[in-house]
């Protein structure tokens, strides 16, 4: 195929060989594979804000680190120059946490290099080389719904002992590659220290975990290993050695009602874009 502008400039330069075929287009990018050698990569490249569709940006960019207090003050007053950095760190948030959640074990494609806004990665694949399918497009035994689930609340607490947490994890951005399911898409991914609606969304990517394995193996439901996984990760016990129980009672007290109808109205918008993105995938 003829390569895309951004993809042509990576040939001439020799970072990558040839452009195969473009793979999917999303919310926040476009993603081709391309060939390295006898090396097979993914080649993602990233769209203007202008073109994205990913909803309550500022809440996954709050508290991100920029490289100057220059670059900061201009973000901040959304000149040119700012929007132009904001864009940047948006950019690099998925690079930096390939890199830091690859270093801590966590099952993410390996990022091989990231140039003018374009992430060349590792292919996942499934048993006959071909590009792995994503998790919503596979229906599960009971079985392999439970293994799968378990497999992902494990990664879900190696990522936050590394200090991230996803931030839209879903059945949409998980890949079922040869060897288990693997983990997609961190533009959005937030600092669980610093990031003041980490807990919402942790409790969220699982909860999601919980709905979506819950259709084949109807037990999963029952379960509340968000909050054990967050209190667990608060009190400063969490590592990837804790078994779970999936069980948790919450305190009594005073309800913060506002905290609440904002979960609500999170799982409302999560669900109605659950099913746009089906019904595009008709």
């Amino acid at each position: 195929m003829k390569p895309p502008a951004r993809l042509q400039t990576l040939i001439e330069e020799g970072l990558i060989d040839t452009v195969v075929r473009q793979l999917m287009s999303g919310k926040e990018a476009t993603v081709y594979v391309v060939r390295r050698g006898d090396e097979t990569w993914c080649a993602k490249i990233y769209k203007a804000a202008t073109e994205r569709s990913f909803r309550q940006a500022v809440d996954y960019t709050e508290n991100r680190k920029v490289k100057n207090s220059r670059q900061a003050r201009a973000m901040a007053k959304g000149t040119r120059f700012g929007r132009e950095a904001a864009e940047a760190a948006w950019q690099s948030a998925e690079v930096d946490a390939l890199y830091r959640l690859a270093g801590a074990g966590v099952r993410v494609p390996k990022p091989h290099n990231f140039i003018e806004g374009v992430l060349l990665m590792e292919l996942v694949t499934d048993a006959k080389g071909d590009a792995a399918p994503r998790l919503n497009d596979v229906v599960l035994e009971p079985e392999q719904a439970r293994t799968h689930h378990a497999t992902l609340l494990l990664e879900v607490v190696r990522m936050l002992c590394a200090g991230v947490v996803h931030g839209d994890l879903s059945e949409f951005n998980i890949l079922l590659g040869v060897d288990g399911p693997v983990i997609i898409d961190l533009p959005q991914a937030v600092d669980a220290a610093g990031n003041q609606h980490a807990q919402r969304m942790l409790l969220r990517d699982v909860n999601n975990l919980r709905s979506f394995f819950g259709q084949f193996a109807p037990e999963l439901l029952q379960t509340h290993y968000g909050h054990e996984i967050w209190d667990l990760y608060q009190r400063g016990l969490l590592s990837p050695e804790v078994e779970l129980s999936g069980r948790f009672e919450h305190k009594r007290g005073a309800v913060n009602v506002s905290g609440v109808l904002r979960e609500i109205g999170d799982a409302q918008a999560e669900e109605t874009a659950r099913r746009v993105r089906m019904q595009l995938l008709r």
